[in-house]
């Protein structure tokens, strides 16, 4: 009995060394980014992005939390501006604008405590497309070891693609409708 144990055991040993091994060897940085061409000018599609209560509007993140707390504060837009947030659907954490550049980009700062750790950009570019503009939501940061174990099961580019064309859909109606 104690020797199928010891088997069991080095068996199981052996096993999450291997995934961890392999998640090791993942990169230590991500970048997930979805693009929605959108029939209006770039400074309409600034306007939603850079005043977060206005981009708040649209961000699916944003729209699922219907129980969770959320405050503003800093100016209106632009750098500086900061949006906290907790709820059982979005966590806890606060984005802040970085920098903007009129009309053309805008990046923040994710920053999450709960239900875990991490620091992130994220970032907005807006390219003029003939009639329409070319929005690129994308995010990055780095990726802890447990991240890196998480990306072995569950495909995070996907996962995180499919909210932001969401919100990019959502983007693409608000400012469409003018």
């Amino acid at each position: 009995m104690l020797e199928i144990l010891a088997f069991i055991l080095i068996g199981l040993a052996i096993v999450i060394v291997t995934i961890l091994a392999i998640a090791a060897s993942r990169p230590d940085d991500f970048r997930f980014a979805r693009t929605l061409r959108i029939a209006a000018p770039p400074d309409r599609l600034f306007a939603l992005i850079n005043d977060l209560s206005q981009m708040n509007t649209w961000n699916p993140y944003a729209l699922r939390e219907t129980a969770g707390t959320s405050t503003y504060s800093g100016p209106t837009s632009g750098p500086g501006a900061r949006h906290d947030f907790a709820g059982p659907k979005s966590g806890t954490g606060h984005i802040e604008i970085l920098e903007a550049t009129a009309d053309a980009r805008v990046l923040m700062r994710l920053f999450m405590s709960k239900p875990f750790q991490a620091d992130n950009r994220v970032e907005f570019t807006l390219v003029p497309d003939g009639d329409a503009t070319a929005v690129t939501w994308a995010m990055s940061g780095k990726q802890p070891i447990l991240a890196k174990v998480m990306t072995l099961f569950v495909d995070c580019d996907k996962m995180v693609g499919r909210d932001f064309d969401e919100g990019l859909g959502n983007l693409k109606t608000k400012a469409e409708r003018g």
